[in-house]
């Protein structure tokens, strides 16, 4: 992956200023109920740097990049979950992959998103329309993946997920994505939070936790004046006997690499070869969906490979 640099001085400042990215995991009411709380101001500005995006596909592709970074929380080692929506409206589809280890990547299957007629709020369910939702584990080890699937209720990717997980696993779930924007448009800053009740968890408390989480103050807010996730948590939760686990960084992050693309090239039979050399167009462009990634082959460098490849 090759990064493309965030070019706006004042935002390099104030993402300097900030805390580092990250994703918390904590116990409530004596381990009752688990929360996973992530900032990630950074990775979606980078995501935005490297996908070229403009204020609406940010804000659409960064929720889905939160939600794919606190999933991976419920994979080990090097296990990945992706999230992945197919739906009607403007958006057409989200992609996204996340591992254990914190790297997240993903793309639109539309940017821009075709508008009709200009946004007046960023309520998204006529955008995303009719669709479908599915979330995909990957295991190491594994051979298969366990996939689930559900059709969209809401267009509200985190009631969505909440949906998802009341139905495919009869898990009682909560999340909260936060993208909060400047007055220039900059994300300034970004989070989420995932609450899932544990095996004999009472209705009472998570009608409790549903209250004092509606009423929170905006965390993307709360992480661009500086404050850190773990203590947005630790005072907002406390009633409930917060309890922390562990702190795992994430970060917009791809494993593809020329080396990748040149071994695909090797590959093509012949007449595919034979059908480049001859027409073209060089340099021969090659991206990589998840990061945008541009990776270009000279003529020279194409007949080098190939006859290495024969």
């Amino acid at each position: 992956m090759i990064i493309t640099e965030i070019s706006k001085a004042e935002l390099i400042q104030h993402l300097a200023s900030l805390p580092d990215d990250g994703r918390e995991v904590f116990l409530l009411h004596d381990g009752q109920v688990r929360l996973t709380a992530i900032a990630a101001t950074t990775l979606i500005n980078q995501m935005r740097a490297n996908h070229d995006l403009g204020l609406l596909e940010t804000y659409v592709l960064g929720q889905a990049y939160l939600s794919a970074g606190i999933l991976a929380s419920t994979v080990k080692e090097r296990d990945r979950v992706q999230l992945n929506i197919e739906c009607g409206g403007p958006i057409a589809g989200v992609y996204t992959e996340a591992w254990a280890n914190g790297a997240v990547r993903g793309y639109l299957k539309h940017n821009p998103i075709p508008l009709e007629k200009p946004l007046e709020s960023l309520d998204l369910n006529e955008l995303y329309g009719p669709g479908f939702l599915t979330i995909t584990r990957i295991l190491e080890g594994r051979k298969q993946p366990f996939s689930g699937q559900v059709m969209m209720q809401y267009g509200d990717l985190a009631k969505d997920l909440a949906f998802y997980f009341s139905q495919s696993e009869q898990t009682p779930t909560l999340i909260i994505l936060s993208i909060h924007f400047d007055q220039q448009g900059n994300v300034d800053g970004s989070g989420a939070i995932f609450i899932q009740a544990m095996p004999g968890c009472d209705e009472e408390t998570l009608a409790q936790l549903e209250d004092l989480s509606a009423t929170l103050p905006s965390l993307g807010s709360s992480l661009a004046s500086g404050e850190s996730v773990k203590h947005f948590v630790e005072a907002h939760y406390a009633p409930f006997g917060v309890q922390y686990l562990e702190r795992q960084e994430v970060t917009f992050s791809c494993p593809c690499s020329r080396g990748q693309y040149e071994t695909y090239l090797a590959q093509l039979d012949e007449a595919e070869q034979d059908d480049i050399l001859a027409h073209g167009p060089f340099p021969l462009e090659l991206v990589c969906l998840n990061c945008n990634t541009h990776y270009h082959f000279s003529e020279d460098a194409l007949k080098t490979l190939f006859e290495r490849g024969e």
